[in-house]
């Protein structure tokens, strides 16, 4: 949660330092040489210290600015790919395991239900707030925690859960599971707001929202 709540790092020609390692100058790179990123701060240090050819020119530093937002969006979007490509695989492995329970952690919540994510496998999966409860359940952002509105019960990021899975669709790396785990008591925020009429409905009988979930097996996207 902190993580996500912190500014992506990037690649920049200005030393900004480093947040997390409260460093005022900072540079990263590896040897040998894996990305496009180590390879310029490697010309940069042989350019610096004279070390022979093979350095920046002034031509390219002047390019540095360009080129580290390219470097940047690039690698944003590798390991988007890279995550996407895991999800799907995960849900091609589970996709023959309909029905089975799995422990879990709630790893991040909407108004429309929680995500959770598996001990065994690392996977993400959805829960919606109709599969969790026979009562309406409400967003506390304040807790972070979903909360049940007739008897208290919450489900709150970080606590352990048991899960079963009913649906997986592997081209979209989705994974849609039903609430086994009974939810708990905690001191809540005040900040509960009712909506009027309809919305507050129990849908047959099961929990409600305020908004729609993800499509019938969807899979919001949340920050890693």
């Amino acid at each position: 949660m902190v993580l996500r709540s912190q500014s992506q790092a990037e690649y920049n020609p200005r030393n900004l330092g480093h947040f997390g390692l409260n460093l005022r100058r900072y540079a990263h790179f590896t040897s040998p040489i894996r990305r496009y990123a180590d390879l310029v701060v490697h010309r940069a240090l042989i350019r610096a210290f004279g070390l022979g050819e093979g350095g920046l020119t002034d031509k390219e530093i002047d390019e540095l600015e360009e080129v580290s937002a390219a470097i940047s969006d690039t690698e944003r979007r590798a390991m988007a790919a890279e995550r996407d490509t895991v999800d799907r695989l995960i849900a091609a492995y589970l996709a023959d395991r309909i029905g089975a329970s799995f422990p879990a952690k709630v790893s991040g919540l909407v108004r429309s239900g929680l995500f959770v994510r598996l001990a065994e496998t690392g996977a993400d999966g959805f829960v919606p707030a109709s599969a969790i409860g026979h009562e309406y359940f409400y967003h506390d952002e304040v807790r972070q925690a979903l909360v049940g509105e007739d008897t208290g019960l919450a489900y709150q990021l970080g606590d352990p859960v048991e899960v079963r899975l009913v649906e997986a669709i592997p081209t979209a790396g989705a994974l849609r599971f039903d609430m086994l785990s009974e939810g708990r008591k905690i001191a809540t925020s005040g900040s509960r707001r009712r909506s009027p009429g309809p919305d507050r409905s129990k849908r047959g009988g099961r929990g409600g929202s305020r908004s729609g979930g993800p499509p019938r097996g969807g899979r919001s996207k949340k920050r890693r």
